[in-house]
């Protein structure tokens, strides 16, 4: 059985799919990007603050559902401009402090024109 994740304390989705769904013991959520879901504004001032605006979301889709950023085993990043790594890099250890495994790729272009999208796979 599939459950799929609507939670007011991250972004909606943007289109044709969900913040998330659960199967079995597994998490998968969508790719977040720095979506304030407060207001639904871009927070994306510099790198630094979008960083940390997509690892809230993350951690908020998570909590919805009982799980929580160390229960995360997978993430996979999309960035804009690789040279942003050391200073995503940084942040992102704050959050995810356990070292799940990880991809992280430069992507010619992402969503609403922003510069990192992360997306998990995490247990319930």
């Amino acid at each position: 059985m599939i459950e799929y994740i609507k939670t007011n304390n991250a972004p909606s989705a943007i289109g044709p799919y969900s913040q998330g769904v659960i199967i079995n013991d597994l998490i998968y959520t969508s790719g977040q990007i720095a979506i304030n879901p407060t207001d639904g504004s871009l927070n994306n001032k510099d790198i630094e603050t979008e960083t940390h605006q997509v690892c809230k979301n993350i951690k908020n889709i998570l909590e919805s559902v009982g799980s929580n950023l160390d229960k995360v085993i997978k993430t996979t990043v999309f960035i804009r401009n690789i040279n942003d790594f050391a200073k995503i890099n940084e942040i992102y250890g704050l959050y995810f402090n356990r070292k799940p495994a990880r991809s992280l790729v430069e992507v010619s272009n992402l969503p609403k024109n922003v510069n990192i999208e992360i997306e998990v796979i995490a247990l319930k």
